[in-house]
């Protein structure tokens, strides 16, 4: 006999891919159907989770014990062996769901949810708790200027509607609607910031509290959208004072259909952007076609425009700024024709960046909210680290980190006691368990910010953004290149920069070719403890190594310094010289652990001749970190130059870097070190070669084996260098190429995969591909590939009995067979139902062992196995096999009893109940 085991399980000979594709990962809402519990044989199914059987497959199914607020983070489900896909969320805001692949050929131990490098199920808040009370860090000298005071015009308010407009892939129109805030009294042309919001829930019903809040489009009868586009009002209305005329679009209409998007809607926000700016360029062209809120504003200067975006808001103005340079294929754009506007820079906030794909050529600022509940492993940091290297390095990239804020207080309407829907805070704490504290973000301590803290804050450097990137006032550098200035407006929070480019010289970049002495050159994302920059188990993440799709991602790297005692030097030695000649100090990007305190570091260059010289001395000490913050974060120190030039050292021509430390043990990572001179040069955009990925569908077939093409499109000079991953269903493996491209030899993109059609039922397949930008490239569509779908008929499951009465202490058996072998595990579950008033089956009558397997637990007082909180006796039958068999053991014993039976129900496909109960009786044995 088979016993039917438990399959945490059931899962997946693609779960790579369903990691790599988010629109292949996505699952559908639907009804709850057969569930298996599942580890390994004997072992137990962590609370919350199930999985259920379908006609479309297996989907394994999590259950948050509360609510969990649509975000823009993306929910993924993982295991030990890594990322298995990304679930749909249901309308109950509890319920995830994921189309498990090809079921029964991988083992998935360890399972976790995660959004954004953060835990949501079984998420333990405690050990941050046992820390020792955080103090902010010293605030920083006040800089030469003050961006956040506001400047010396009135401001005006108004909104303007239009059409709704199409885009690909998006079955609804999505609104085009605007609130403008100007200022009164302007002459001439004036400036132009588009403001975008992130995802967030589109639609609540007024009255009826947070279980009312939904995130579909168009909202339902009774319910109203909510104007997340209103949030950033003071923000628009401090750079309005400064002569600017700013605009916020709403984005509902994304936010409710993004879900089962590729690239989780960045190209859609980026068209949408887009669309207000054509409209805005024709109102300049013919302002008497304009809206109210238009007429009543200064004139817009296109050619001056800044965006600022929010969560996946960022990542979507950041798309746009791609776009306006680069323009996509017009089948994913909706939106063609050239650009008639200029984006002199970005604003992104808390961003998402799931292609890891900045605009190397457009300045960006992009704010990390320390305490950031949703885009927790601040994955921003990548539109800085992203950049180095990709093109020209002119445009400044500069980081904000931002103790004590979360990630929705930036926006008003996402701000409890503002907002006009119920609102939340993201860094969630369980204010009813004194150890569910945070040291550095729940409410009330020392590093937390208020709302209205945190708001005026994320205004200031906003508008330091505007001042810098747009007027080109050089004064405000210093407030976000990691000179160590501040912005008193910004009072009391403690915000740290750091920046890359600004011409900063190429410098020692772990990423390129560079070896290693007496440190560890380590990768980013590796789970792999030997190899990895941090250990998996570590407390805290860094931004810097935030995760992309593969497991083990090439050439992301860094350099990791640890020691016992003072004197341990640590070389970095780039594959040729670099030149630190014409600048004036030395700038190192460097960590140290969250909380530490004093470590010290000498720094020393050497020529080429070998001559040395010690630059001086830098000390780091580590943010205010717990184990919910993403902490591990890169300060910015600069030595001067001095000493190299006065011993005499080459600096055209510097060979090695040694970085010793001074303090007694300690770590730190070394993300790179450069040129650095004072100055903001004038940035011009270079003519790079833009790659998109497509996908293409096709059948399985029913024999031989097909080639196919993956749609890869190159356009622009066709020179640089990207890395592309190729993933492989049937094995498993994750093929790396670092590829070329070469003006008039186009094959040097082609990917092929092979498809073997048989006529035995499967699930579908996918082949996917990914890309990132290494030089001279940008990258639009970073993910696609051939996905295969299943053209056989999947068998029809039957269940009928072996020996369903039986006395006490025999097993009750039903045998489960298929129609037909399929090439995957199939299955089905059956439910316990209530027996219509006759004896029943207990907990008392069944093997306690075998119960606790499949409920996960053995009730303290008797109970009927039907009014159990769920009794689901999922029964597989292994692949290419007919049959299976399910027991359900009984016990002995002494008493005296009528005969109890047990009523079972197959479910079908949707989770209802399909064909005739069946009834199994048990008997005294005397």
């Amino acid at each position: 006999m088979i016993r039917a085991r438990r399959i945490w399980a059931a899962a997946v000979a693609a779960v790579t891919l369903a990691g790599v594709t988010p629109a292949l990962a996505q699952a559908a809402p639907r009804p709850p159907g057969a569930v298996t519990a599942s580890e390994n044989d004997g072992g137990e199914l962590p609370p919350g989770w199930r999985i259920t059987t379908t006609d479309e497959g297996n989907t394994l199914e999590w259950r948050s014990p509360r609510r969990v607020p649509p975000g823009d983070a993306r929910v993924e489900f993982h295991t030990d062996d890594g990322l298995v896909g990304v679930p749909e969320q249901d309308e109950d805001g509890r319920t995830f769901r994921l189309p498990l692949e090809n079921a029964g050929l991988a083992e998935l131990t360890g399972l976790q949810v995660l959004a954004g490098g953060r835990r949501l199920d079984g998420e333990d808040v405690a050990g941050g708790a046992r820390s020792r009370a955080v103090q902010p860090p010293p605030q920083l000298p006040a800089g030469a200027v003050d961006p956040g005071k506001p400047g010396r015009f009135a401001t005006t308010t108004g909104e303007y509607t239009l059409d709704p407009i199409r885009l690909p892939g998006y079955r609804e129109p999505i609104e085009m609607r605007g609130v403008v805030v100007a200022p009164r009294g302007a002459t001439g042309k004036r400036p132009v910031a588009l403001f975008l919001h992130g995802r967030h829930a589109t639609c609540y019903v007024p009255g009826q509290g947070e279980e009312a809040v939904t995130i579909d489009w168009p909202c339902a009868a009774g319910a109203k959208p909510i104007p997340s586009h209103r949030g950033y009002l003071r923000d628009q209305k401090l750079l309005a004072s400064q002569g600017y005329v700013t605009v916020s679009i709403s984005a509902n209409g994304i936010n409710g259909q993004d879900a089962g998007i590729e690239d989780a809607g960045a190209q859609g926000r980026s068209s949408l952007v887009r669309a207000h700016l054509a409209r805005w360029a024709d109102w300049a062209a013919a302002p008497a076609g304009a809206p109210a809120a238009v007429r009543n504003a200064p004139k817009a200067d296109l050619s001056r425009v800044l965006l600022v975006g929010h969560s996946r808001g960022g990542e979507g103005v950041s798309r746009a700024a791609m776009d306006s340079l680069y323009p996509p294929p017009a089948d994913q754009d909706g939106q063609p024709g050239r650009a008639r506007w200029t984006i002199r820079g970005t604003v992104l906030i808390g961003p998402t960046v799931f292609g890891q794909n900045p605009v190397p050529d457009v300045p960006s600022l992009t704010i990390l909210p320390g305490c950031d509940g949703d885009v927790s492993d601040l994955q921003g940091q990548m539109y800085v680290d992203g950049t180095r290297g990709v093109s020209r390095g002119r445009a400044l990239h500069s980081a904000v980190y931002m103790i004590g804020a979360n990630h929705n207080f930036f926006n008003s309407e996402w701000t409890p006691g503002e907002a006009e829907a119920p609102a939340s805070d993201d860094f969630w704490e369980d204010t009813e368990d004194p150890e569910g504290r945070d040291p550095v973000c729940s409410t009330g301590t020392a590093t937390r910010l208020t709302a209205q803290q945190q708001h005026r804050a994320g205004a200031t450097y906003i508008a330091a953004a505007a001042r810098l990137f747009v007027a080109g006032d050089d004064r405000v550098r210093q407030l976000i290149d990691g000179t160590g200035r501040r912005a008193p407006s910004a009072d009391p929070a403690r915000v740290l920069t750091h920046a890359v480019g600004a011409a900063r010289g190429a410098g020692f970049l772990p990423d390129g070719p560079v070896k290693v002495t007496g440190g560890r050159l380590c990768s980013a994302v590796d789970p792999d403890a030997r190899t990895a920059c941090l250990d998996p188990n570590t407390t805290g993440v860094s931004p810097h190594f935030a995760h992309w799709w593969p497991e083990r991602e090439q050439g992301r790297r860094a350099v990791a310094l640890k020691w016992s005692a003072p004197g341990a030097v640590t070389r970095v030695r780039p594959g040729k010289p670099v030149s630190l000649k014409g600048a004036q100090s030395l700038a190192v990007r460097v960590f140290v652990p969250p909380n530490s305190r004093g470590t010290r570091l000498d720094v020393t260059v050497t020529d080429a001749t070998g001559k040395r010289a010690r630059l001086g001395q830098v000390r780091v000490d580590g943010l205010p970190g717990s184990e919910r913050t993403a902490s591990y974060w890169a300060q910015e120190r600069r030595v001067p130059l001095t000493a190299a030039r006065n011993a005499g050292l080459d600096l055209s021509r510097v060979n090695a870097l040694e970085l010793t430390p001074r303090s007694r043990s300690g770590q730190a990572w070394l993300m790179d070190a450069h040129a650095w001179r004072a100055g903001t040069p004038v940035v011009r955009p270079a003519a790079l070669t833009r790659v998109d990925i497509g996908r293409t569908t096709v059948d399985e077939g029913d024999s031989g084996e097909r080639t196919y093409q993956v749609p890869v499109r190159v356009t622009g000079p066709g020179t640089g260098t990207i890395r592309m991953y190729v993933t492989n269903p049937a094995t498993q493996a994750l093929e790396h190429r670092l590829v070329t491209l070469r003006p008039g030899q186009p094959g040097t993109t082609k990917v092929t995969v092979k498809v073997k059609g048989n006529k035995r039922f499967s699930w579908g397949l996918s082949h996917d591909v990914l890309v990132k930008a290494v030089r001279g490239t940008v990258i639009g569509s970073y993910g696609g590939g051939v996905t295969v779908v299943e053209d056989d008929p999947m068998p029809k499951v039957d269940v009928t009995p072996v020996a369903d009465d039986v006395t006490e202490g025999q097993p009750l058996r039903w045998k489960v067979s298929l129609s037909a072998p399929a090439d995957v595990e199939l299955g089905a579950t059956l439910l316990a139902r209530p027996t219509d008033g006759r004896p029943e089956l207990s907990t008392k009558d069944v093997d306690p062992e075998w119960l606790r397997d499949w409920t996960g637990e053995v009730p303290d007082t008797e109970t009927p196995l039907s009014r159990l909180d769920y009794f689901g006796y999922y029964v597989p039958v292994p692949a290419g096999e007919l049959s299976a068999e399910a027991a359900v053991p009984t016990i002995r014993d002494q008493v005296a009893e009528p005969a109890e039976q047990l009523v079972l129900q197959q479910t079908g496909d949707d989770g209802m109940p399909e064909g005739p109960t069946l009834t199994g009786t048990v008997r005294d044995a005397s």
